[in-house]
């Protein structure tokens, strides 16, 4: 079973590809999940080093972050 907060998140990605990348692969749930987990886990650290904020900011534009 999938966290019903995860879960409004991968929507929110959904909804999000449908205007930004139509076309495009679109990532399924599972797929979606664990690069959701580590942008949070990242997010939520306050030490991270160039390679970490490079990571960060790939996982936003591939779920489709501000």
């Amino acid at each position: 079973m999938v966290d019903r907060d995860v879960h409004k998140r991968y929507l929110d990605y959904r909804e999000s590809y449908e205007y930004f990348a139509r076309g495009e692969p679109r990532m399924s749930l599972e797929e979606f999940a664990p690069l959701d987990a580590e942008l949070r886990a990242l997010s939520a650290r306050d030490d991270l080093d160039d390679e970490d904020e490079v990571r960060k900011e790939t996982l936003a534009r591939l779920l489709y972050r501000d």
